[in-house]
């Protein structure tokens, strides 16, 4: 699960781009916030940020303030309104990863996340959509993988609300002995608990509808 932080102070924009981004099953909005001093502050409560997804034009501090701060930083993805070659120049030589509109389609935005996550600069015109079209599928978190079909499918039932072992045994059309047996393999897989715990991680592993 790759970890992104929003900078934008277009309220409406940030949450909007919010909902898309934790709608993709790899990544997940750790924090939104309005202007670049925040975002230093968010990068000192949370070290575990993988990606910033950054806004050029911000009050206190503006996004090229905060490529030049010379404090460490995750990957930054500038996404701004104003997607000149100047500001392009300006951004990548501060230290952006990459630079994209907002015009810019949620798909790409998501690959460009995953790609400057694992180490790649999109700084290329000339490649960029090359390497987008080798970051477009989600990578899910080997736990995720190693769920069977039909522990996926217990996990969206938990998730929607079915927690009883007799709800989720006439749900599945399977043995309560058989729930049982299906939820300790979740929780091994998983490395929780409970029913609850389960229906959490799965949600943030991106496995489940949320």
């Amino acid at each position: 699960m790759i970890r992104v932080l929003i900078a934008d102070d277009h309220q409406l924009f940030a949450e909007t781009l919010g909902l898309g981004i934790d709608a993709v099953p790899d990544l997940w909005v750790a924090g939104t916030v309005g202007d670049g001093q925040a975002v230093l502050s968010a990068l000192a409560d949370d070290p575990d940020i993988d990606v910033i997804v950054l806004d050029l034009e911000m009050p206190l501090a503006t996004g090229l303030d905060v490529l030049n701060s010379g404090r460490p930083l995750p990957p930054c993805v500038v996404v701004t309104m104003h997607a000149t070659d100047d500001e392009r120049t300006r951004a990548l030589e501060a230290g952006a990863a990459a630079f994209l509109a907002k015009s810019t389609p949620l798909g790409d935005l998501a690959a460009a996340i995953r790609a400057v996550a694992s180490g790649r600069r999109l700084d290329d015109a000339a490649t960029l959509r090359d390497i987008l079209d080798e970051f477009r599928a989600p990578t899910l978190d080997p736990r995720a993988e190693s769920l069977t079909a039909r522990e996926r499918e217990l996990l969206n039932h938990l998730a929607g609300g079915l927690t009883s072992t007799p709800e989720l045994a006439e749900a599945l059309f399977i043995s309560e002995k058989t729930v049982k047996n299906h939820l300790a393999s979740i929780y091994d897989k998983l490395a929780v608990n409970d029913r609850a715990q389960a229906a959490l991680e799965a949600i943030h592993l991106g496995i489940v509808d949320r």
